[in-house]
C-alpha cells in the first residue's frame, strides 16, 4: 500500500522542460513507488516522454490556466519542474493567456527568475506545492572535493579562486552562474546563452589559451525550478575548447551523466573540483515521503 501521495492517481505531478533532467526524474520517482503526472512544456520538452509517461499533457509556454486545469484534473498537490526553458524563449516566443499576462504585468522585475518565482506563487495558491526539482536526484549532487583523478594544478587553482569571486558576484546580480577565466583573467561571462555557449565565445577570444571554467549557484538559488547542471556535452566543449579545468558548487550543481562524464573528463585531462559552498539554498528540500503538506518557504 503506497501512500496517498504515491499512488497512480494523483499527489505528484513533473512540468517537463528540455534536457535529460524530466527524464531523469521520472525514473527515480518511479524506482519510489511514484508515477508522475507529466505537464510537458511543447515548444522544449522532448517527444520521447510519451513514451515513458503513463499519463502526459502537452501545454504550450504560455497557457498557465490549462496548465493547472489539468493538474487539478490529475490531482496534483505536489510538482517538480525538471528540464530547463531557454531563457529567449521565455521572453520571446511566449504568448501568455489572461492569467499569464496579468502575472507578467505585475512583476517589479522581468527576469527569469521573477517570472518563475510567480508561477510558483500561483502555483501554491492553487493548493500545489512547488518542491525543489533535486528531491529525487541526491546522488548527481556531489560533495566535495576532487571528482576526476587529476586535481587542479596551480595555474588553475588561482584561476578557479579568481572565478569564484566574480561568479559569486554576478551571480549576485541575477545574469549568469558561469564565468571563464584564463591566467586570473575573466574572458567570459554567461548571460541569457547558457553555460556552454560560454565557453565556446570565451574560446574565440581566448584564441587558443588554456581557459578554467567556474559554475556557482546563486546566493539564493530556488532549487525548485532554477538548478546548475553540468552535462557530458559541457565536458565535450570543453575539450574542444582548451577548457582544462571545471569547477562548480558542491550539493548545489547536477551532474547528469555522472560516471560518463567523469570518465570523458579524464580521458581529456580536465581536473574537476566541487567545492563547498558558503550560502544556503533559497527553499528547503521536501522528503518524497514527507506527507505534511507543509510548503516552502
Amino acid at each position: 500500500m503506497f501512500p496517498p501521495y504515491a499512488t497512480k492517481t494523483g499527489g505528484w505531478g513533473l512540468i517537463a522542460g528540455n534536457g535529460r533532467f524530466p527524464f531523469l526524474v521520472l525514473e527515480a520517482a518511479r524506482n519510489q513507488g511514484i508515477e508522475m503526472a507529466v505537464i510537458a512544456l511543447r515548444e522544449e520538452a522532448s517527444p520521447e516522454l510519451e513514451s515513458i509517461a503513463t499519463r502526459l499533457h502537452w501545454v504550450s509556454l504560455g497557457e498557465l490556466t490549462r496548465a493547472l486545469d489539468l493538474m487539478h484534473r490529475e490531482g496534483v498537490t505536489r510538482a517538480v519542474m525538471a528540464g530547463q526553458v531557454k531563457h529567449t524563449k521565455i521572453f520571446s516566443s511566449i504568448r501568455p493567456d489572461w492569467k499569464l499576462a496579468k502575472l507578467i504585468f505585475s512583476l517589479p522585475r522581468k527576469n527569469t527568475d521573477s517570472l518563475i518565482g510567480a508561477v510558483a506563487r500561483v502555483l501554491e495558491d492553487e493548493g500545489i506545492q512547488l518542491v525543489d526539482s533535486t528531491l529525487f536526484l541526491k546522488p548527481l549532487l556531489p560533495d566535495p572535493g576532487v571528482l576526476t583523478r587529476r586535481a587542479p594544478d596551480s595555474r588553475e587553482s588561482a584561476d578557479i579562486a579568481y572565478g569564484r569571486e566574480i561568479a559569486r558576484h554576478v551571480a549576485g546580480l541575477d545574469l549568469g552562474q558561469t564565468v571563464v577565466i584564463s591566467d586570473r583573467a575573466c574572458v567570459a561571462v554567461e548571460a541569457m546563452e547558457g553555460t556552454d555557449e560560454t565557453i565556446e565565445r570565451a574560446a574565440r577570444l581566448a584564441a587558443g589559451k588554456p581557459l578554467v571554467v567556474v559554475k556557482v549557484a546563486k546566493p539564493r538559488q530556488d532549487m525548485r525550478f532554477d538548478v546548475p547542471v553540468v552535462g557530458l556535452r559541457t565536458v565535450e566543449i570543453m575539450t574542444r575548447s582548451r577548457a582544462t579545468a571545471l569547477a562548480i558548487e558542491a550539493g548545489r550543481t547536477l551532474l547528469f551523466d555522472r560516471q560518463r562524464l567523469i570518465e570523458a573528463a579524464d580521458q581529456a585531462g580536465i581536473a574537476i573540483e566541487a567545492f563547498a559552498s558558503d550560502v544556503q539554498a533559497g527553499v528547503p528540500s521536501v522528503r518524497p515521503d514527507d506527507s505534511s503538506g507543509a510548503k516552502s518557504g
